[in-house]
């Protein structure tokens, strides 16, 4: 199996940040570092302007009727008690807030007689190649969607994304596939369940990222297929790429 190289650290965390994958804590770093970094920003911009004809092809799914109810579940009761606790203790605190306040604003005072950073704007660039998708289903008779993917060809990337429960593949790892016409399948790597991934695309494949051409997922043992063929396991799931 030869795996496609992966994007920079930059690009990837870009690419994901506009996809939406990423959890709380790296979300609000991401953010922090579109604030200081113009390159970053433009990159999550354009990022979000290739991406965003997908969510037209993404039907809307309607919250289950027993969510709200999970929800009420977890919001504190109303506790008179717990009320008063929570003011005993802010009435305790008050006065180290006010020395806080009094530090705090010491601070301000010597980040005001700094000198001022310039950030300069980075205006993404527009795109200019043909953004394709692909929805990888299973083949069996419920057809679930398994992946989605979209191919970049600007950036010359893919960003897959998988819609299965974290962790449900257990001993077995999932293996994109690229089938071109009448080629032998070509791996792009391996894909987690629950997780995005952004791969770089070897040069020898970007003129077969057309669209007709299809995207596939096997399940393999750990570390992939051994097979110069292609996948030595089922495939479960299969995609044509089309325009956006």
């Amino acid at each position: 199996m030869s795996e496609a190289p992966d994007l920079s650290e930059a690009e990837a965390l870009a690419a994901e940040h506009a996809l939406g994958v990423l959890n709380a804590r790296e979300r609000a770093a991401a953010e922090t570092r579109m604030a200081t970094d113009p390159a970053f920003a433009a990159d999550v911009e354009a990022w979000r302007n290739r991406l965003a004809p997908m969510l037209d092809s993404v039907a809307s799914a309607p919250p289950s009727p027993e969510l709200w109810r999970r929800i009420e579940r977890l919001l504190p009761a109303n506790d008179n008690g717990a009320l008063m606790n929570r003011l005993k203790f802010w009435r305790n605190s008050a006065m180290g807030g006010f020395a806080l306040a009094a530090a705090s604003l010491a601070a301000v005072v010597v980040q005001v007689n700094q000198p001022p950073v310039t950030i300069e704007k980075q205006v993404p660039v527009s795109p200019q190649g043909q953004l394709l998708s692909a929805s990888v289903v299973s083949q069996d008779s419920r057809v679930q969607p398994l992946f989605v993917a979209a191919y970049d060809p600007d950036r010359k990337s893919l960003i897959v994304t998988s819609l299965l429960p974290e962790g449900s593949e257990r001993d077995k790892v999932h293996e994109l596939w690229l089938i071109a016409g009448q080629d032998k399948p070509k791996s792009l790597g391996l894909v987690e369940s629950g997780k995005a991934k952004v791969i770089a695309l070897p040069t020898e494949l970007l003129a077969k990222m057309a669209d007709g051409a299809a995207l596939a997922v096997s399940l393999e043992p750990p570390g992939g297929s051994k097979s110069p063929d292609g996948p030595s396991g089922p495939v479960i799931g299969v995609g044509k790429l089309s325009k956006l």
